[in-house]
């Protein structure tokens, strides 16, 4: 069988997430459940499914960046679909400021999301409340905005974040504005949006609406006026607010979370526990390899070589791909289990030099990720990846810094629990070995 080195190029892009409802991209899904020490778009699936259709349900999920998340949402929102639910899946960061976003701005974007996905199955609602509110923030901002009195509230709504996202003074003033109105505009979503939206949607016969709200996760860690984080403050000081949307929402949230002092009072918020998506392991905690977590992502490594092609059948194959199953088995135990870190390996090799692959290649692009690395690595920081390396935790809240920027430390879920471990590529670093 021949490799078609386009498109084994293309399948490679680290930046390309899988939409698993398509089916090109189905046949490169690798479902890593088994080995990640849960199920977890199974158990965020059954919480949706399960309970009353009139009960919304409000989860929160959350990983490294690049581990998989997106593609695993994309994969809870075609089943959804597939049991009857109308699923609104959006990413944040394609029309929010990661850097400076409030609570007011995560719910207009809610707002015209749904109402642009309704307006597509001809399912047009005009909410009163906002109608005033495009003439009253007009007057205010003393800008015209062109938003006619039959306009869609998602045309009214993108008008008014396009205005703003580009100029910081303008987006302060709107939300002087719009921060005492923010329970207005929580009431009006709710009562003349979503509570319409799901009546008309059970009678064209779905089971209700879910809102998948990706790329929150990505907000900086940056200090608000409050005296909060930007994570905590939207999370925990107005999750209260984020969780009364009148329907099934899911949202990711930032990992550093997971790691602070807030996570008690995050949890009271919600009344959930985060669902957190973990690295493939590709070793166990006493450091032996992990052949399952290893085996997986070299088939992920495989399918977009041969799309199509069974294990059994593609696994003879990797000789047209790598001079060797060594480097294949270098290349996967060497990215920690982190998706998008293999896949931007890879990509690397596949930039110097057509398959079959060669070591030198590998190592050499192996040794240039991990300078890059190192450069950002102080003294003290290399203490504590030491510290991790050897007793395999994370410990306190000054630490999770560490374990997010630049991918310094993974995390991994076995039957006991959380472990830690430095990044692979680390560990061949000359100085983590002094």
């Amino acid at each position: 069988m021949k490799l078609d080195l386009v498109r084994f190029f293309q399948a490679c892009n680290p930046s390309k997430t899988l939409v698993v409802s398509k089916p090109e991209d189905r046949q490169y899904y690798i479902d890593f459940s088994k080995v990640r020490g849960a199920k977890i778009i199974e158990e965020l699936g059954r919480t949706i499914t399960r309970l009353s259709p009139e009960q919304p349900t409000c989860q929160l999920f959350t990983g490294h960046i690049g581990c998989g998340k997106s593609t695993e949402l994309l994969r809870l929102k075609a089943e959804l679909e597939q049991q009857g639910f109308h699923v609104v899946y959006f990413e944040s960061s394609q029309s929010l400021d990661m850097a400076d976003i409030d609570v007011t701005d995560i719910l207009l974007a809610v707002a015209r999301e749904v109402s642009q996905s309704l307006e597509a199955i001809k399912i047009n609602l005009k909410p009163g409340y906002f109608k005033n509110l495009f003439t009253e923030i007009s007057e205010f901002l003393q800008t015209p905005l062109d938003i006619g009195v039959e306009a869609e509230l998602s045309v009214g709504i993108a008008k008014i974040t396009a205005k703003t996202k580009d100029s910081p003074k303008l987006r302060g003033q709107l939300r002087q504005y719009l921060e005492p109105r923010t329970n207005g505009i929580l009431e009006s979503i709710n009562k003349e949006l979503l509570k319409p939206a799901r009546e008309k949607l059970k009678q064209e016969g779905k089971k209700g609406l879910v809102v998948i709200i990706d790329n929150l996760d990505r907000v900086d860690n940056s200090l608000k006026p409050s005296g909060y984080y930007q994570p905590e403050y939207l999370f925990v000081e107005r999750g209260e607010q984020l969780n009364q949307l009148n329907c099934h929402v899911v949202y990711t949230i930032p990992l550093v979370l997971i790691f602070s002092n807030a996570l008690g009072r995050l949890i009271n918020r919600f009344g959930i526990d985060p669902k957190v998506l973990p690295m493939v392991p590709v070793q166990v905690q006493d450091g032996s390899q992990f052949l399952q977590g290893i085996t997986l992502l070299q088939q992920m490594v495989m399918a977009r070589a041969f799309p199509g092609v069974s294990w059994e059948q593609s696994r003879h194959l990797i000789t047209e791909v790598f001079d060797s199953l060594d480097t294949l088995e270098r290349l996967c135990r060497v990215s920690g289990g982190h998706l998008r870190n293999l896949l931007m390996l890879l990509f690397r090799c596949l930039q110097q030099e057509d398959p079959p692959l060669s070591r030198e290649c590998v190592d050499r692009v192996i040794k240039q990720r991990r300078n890059e690395l190192t450069l950002a690595i102080t003294p003290d920081e290399w203490e504590l990846l030491h510290e991790v390396a050897q007793e395999k935790n994370l410990r306190g809240h000054e630490r999770y810094d560490l374990l997010l920027r630049s991918m310094f430390v993974f995390e991994y879920r076995d039957e006991d629990g959380s472990w830690f471990d430095i990044n692979p590529i680390l560990a061949e670093a000359k100085e983590f070995r002094l």
